[in-house]
């Protein structure tokens, strides 16, 4: 077609075109691993959701909210989708309309890497980059307020609106939230990043159903305003957010650990170098918390069964998080705190 977009399967963009499209992404879905790692403390488990087909876990809400708005007529094949993202979820979402023939327009902001910024240039035709902070420090609100703008530039347009859509939490109740709970028969604990809330909300009833006595931990960021911090600048995409999002308010919680950007950036070189996982920040967030939380209690009785997701690869971080020069400037004066495992952060990987 001469504006990129593949041609319509069967008859010309009819709703039983896009679900035989839809059909075509439900089939490149498959069951994510589930592998254990080597822990002093804890029997630990990760769940590497970066073997979904985009590389995220991000590819399983788009997936559900796509499917969701198509079969109640939301979608069609006339429809722009228009969203705010920090990263992996705007590429799910620009592989995902690109097979199913319809356009996205993703709202990006500086925080997003180059590497993203670069594949979303390929995959969509339009792409949307605010660089004014808002009040917070952050680009959050203005993302939104600029996806409200373009809303009324389009005749059929579609916000996902993934902070507050339930299709969200019910992809990660259904798919990684059932898969994690079908591998794993004694769950202890489970650790899970929060930034719109989708993941802790639909994995987090999931696992209260089956293993009722489990504590769920949510992860955040220092400096995200989500557990009642002051909102503050950041510079790791993925984790955390300037707002409260309303599916924030459907996860069941039992415990909350903030991590500090240095100390994320140690989770993930200990990740990788400990254990062979290049994971992304938000993953190192997670990691950190899982070490500094049973660094904290004392040792003896059985050994807890733990699981966390690793929400992405490493790859997009690597002139960042991997790069000991960005590392050197980013926290000179911020060093991994007091209390936190890991050495000094290295000078090179």
């Amino acid at each position: 077609m001469a504006d990129g977009l593949p041609a319509p399967v069967g008859s010309g963009g009819t709703a039983g075109a896009l679900r035989a499209r839809l059909a075509v992404l439900a089939a490149t879905f498959a069951e994510t691993p589930l592998v254990r790692i080597e822990d002093d403390a804890v029997d630990l488990h990760a769940k590497l959701e970066y073997c979904n087909p985009n590389g995220s876990s991000k590819d399983r809400s788009a997936f559900w909210i796509l499917k969701g708005a198509v079969e109640r007529g939301e979608i069609t094949a006339e429809t722009t989708v228009v969203e705010s993202s920090s990263g992996n979820f705007a590429i799910s979402m620009a592989a995902f309309c690109r097979t199913l023939g319809i356009r996205f327009v993703p709202v990006i902001d500086p925080n997003c890497n180059q590497l993203t910024e670069a594949y979303l240039g390929i995959m969509c035709d339009r792409v949307e980059k605010v660089t004014e902070r808002d009040p917070s420090g952050g680009y959050l609100t203005t993302r939104l307020d600029r996806v409200k703008q373009l809303q009324t530039e389009y005749r059929h347009v579609y916000w996902p609106n993934q902070y507050a859509n339930e299709d969200a939490l019910l992809a990660h109740y259904r798919t990684t939230g059932g898969e994690l709970c079908a591998a794993l028969p004694k769950l202890d604990y489970v650790f899970l990043g929060v930034s719109t809330g989708g993941t802790i909300a639909g994995v987090s009833r999931r696992v209260k159903e089956e293993h009722p006595a489990a504590t769920v931990v949510a992860v955040d960021a220092a400096g995200s305003a989500i557990f009642g911090q002051p909102p503050q600048a950041r510079l790791l995409p993925g984790l955390g957010s300037s707002l409260v999002p309303p599916l924030c308010d459907r996860a069941l919680i039992d415990d909350v650990v903030i991590v500090p950007e240095p100390a994320a950036v140690q989770g993930c070189l200990e990740l990788v170098r400990r254990h062979g996982l290049y994971t992304g920040g938000s993953t190192g967030s997670v990691y950190a918390a899982i070490r500094h939380y049973f660094g904290r209690r004392p040792a003896g009785g059985a050994r807890p069964t733990v699981a966390f997701l690793c929400a992405d690869r490493g790859t997009a971080y690597a002139e960042t998080v991997y790069d000991a020069d960005w590392v050197a400037r980013s926290f000179a004066d911020r060093p991994v705190p007091d209390g936190w495992p890991g050495a000094a952060l290295p000078s090179a990987l």
